[in-house]
């Protein structure tokens, strides 16, 4: 009997390759679309998960990030380079301190003939009260600032309507004031107010002038206050005698440094002084003030702004995770639906790796899909928060590239798993499944 020799024995020159049989990627790609357009509502419904998630990224990253923007905007407004001296140790402007002596002139006085401040800085006093505003039939409760001649250059306020107090006007504690814009219009409504009367505390001044609106620095906001001549709130309006002295009280000093590397040195003598005007240790251990850096406030906020938007961006991301089972599972019904076409396909020739390509595309051209309209959706939801005008929403590019990148990444992760359960079955199998 003849022996019959196998395709490996048979000499090189008498060798046959099989026939290869198999789809082309670009097959592969247009058996996806095709099948992704026969199930219009399958699709869509699969997509849903993937478009919320990725418009959530966007929007609340956006948003995020306009709200940092605003607050670091406000802050640094009243400037980085801008140093705050308080009684008692407190942490901030607004924070609470316990018993201590008083700021008086005299430590104004002080900080003030300090070569090294002198030098390098500018340094504006204020004292603070609150009281009731009058003109004519309309009357508000507003915080009445006595301020020094350098306090508005040194806070970075500008004029909007007359002028600002100026220093003849300060130094003869003369009865003028300059309105903050909200006191402007609850006062005077759409009304010049400017060389027009009013009544603080039953004194009567003269408007010099209203400020351009600010908004709030976080704390407090200075389109809600009236500044008057530092003198006239300290004699006539509050009486800041200190108790056992002659100096009048101030409740702050707004010292502005010049070059921002200067800080640092600035901050240390007008602690030294201090110091020595209240007859304290030099180490410190015994400090009753507070000189306040408002860069550290701007670093601290830039900080917890930040933490605040990747918090954001992570809840975002829990719906896009959401949205990516959503595509499993439908890929794995979509997978048991068309075994028997499958098994057609693999009994006529088809590979594993055809198989797994295939529903591999359409997990991933879902993801890719709704992600771009996810972010559509997301920059428009950013947009109409920008029309209310509380905050400006910021869509970065990092943002962008992060939801896409994550939207395609959950197709791919996702979708491997249905797309190897259609490759691994048999053409026998599938065949007969009903």
């Amino acid at each position: 009997m003849a022996q019959v020799q196998t395709p490996a024995a048979l000499p090189t020159s008498l060798r046959k390759e099989a026939p290869s049989y198999g789809i082309s990627p670009t097959e592969s790609v247009r058996i996806a679309f095709t099948s992704l357009r026969a199930n219009k509502l399958r699709t869509a419904l699969t997509m849903l998960g993937i478009i919320i998630g990725v418009a959530s990224v966007v929007a609340l990253t956006s948003i995020g990030n306009g709200a940092s923007a605003a607050i670091t905007g406000q802050i640094s407004s009243i400037g980085s380079n801008l140093l705050t001296v308080f009684a008692g140790q407190q942490t901030g402007p607004g924070g609470g301190g316990g018993a201590s002596r008083p700021l008086t002139t005299d430590d104004v006085a002080a900080i003030e003939r300090n070569g090294i401040v002198a030098e390098r800085a500018v340094v504006a006093a204020s004292f603070q009260g609150s009281g009731t505003v009058t003109a004519g039939a309309s009357s508000v409760s507003a915080t009445v600032q006595g301020v020094s001649s350098s306090y508005f250059a040194v806070n970075n306020m500008a004029v909007e309507r007359g002028a600002l107090l100026s220093e003849s006007q300060i130094d003869g504690q003369q009865s003028v004031a300059v309105l903050g814009s909200n006191v402007a219009s609850d006062l005077f409504d759409l009304a010049n107010p400017v060389g027009k009367k009013l009544r603080i505390e039953g004194q009567t001044f003269r408007v010099a002038g209203v400020l351009a609106a600010k908004g709030s620095s976080g704390f407090s906001s200075v389109d809600d206050q009236v500044f008057v001549p530092l003198g006239v709130a300290q004699r006539k309006l509050f009486g800041a005698t200190a108790a056992g002295s002659g100096a009048q009280r101030v409740s702050s000093l707004s010292v502005q440094v010049g070059d921002a590397a200067d800080i640092d040195l600035v901050q240390s003598e007008i602690a030294s002084v201090m110091r020595r005007q209240h007859d304290l240790t030099t180490d410190g251990s015994e400090d009753d003030f507070t000189v306040f850096n408002q860069a550290d406030t701007l670093s601290t906020l830039n900080s917890v702004t930040s933490l605040l938007t990747v918090f954001l961006g992570a809840i975002a991301g829990i719906s896009l995770l959401v949205g990516g089972i959503g595509v499993m599972n439908i890929m794995l019904v979509s997978v048991t639906e068309r075994t028997r076409e499958i098994g057609l396909r693999k009994a006529v020739g088809a590979r594993r790796r055809d198989i797994l390509l295939q529903f591999l595309i359409e997990a991933v051209t879902l993801s890719i899909l709704g992600g771009l309209i996810g972010l559509a959706l997301g920059w428009l939801v950013s947009f109409l928060v920008g029309l209310t005008g509380l905050i400006t929403p910021e869509v970065t590019p990092t943002a962008v590239a992060l939801a896409l990148g994550c939207s395609t990444a959950v197709g791919v992760f996702f979708g491997i798993y249905p797309a190897q359960r259609a490759a691994a079955l048999r053409p026998i199998d599938a065949l007969r499944y009903e």
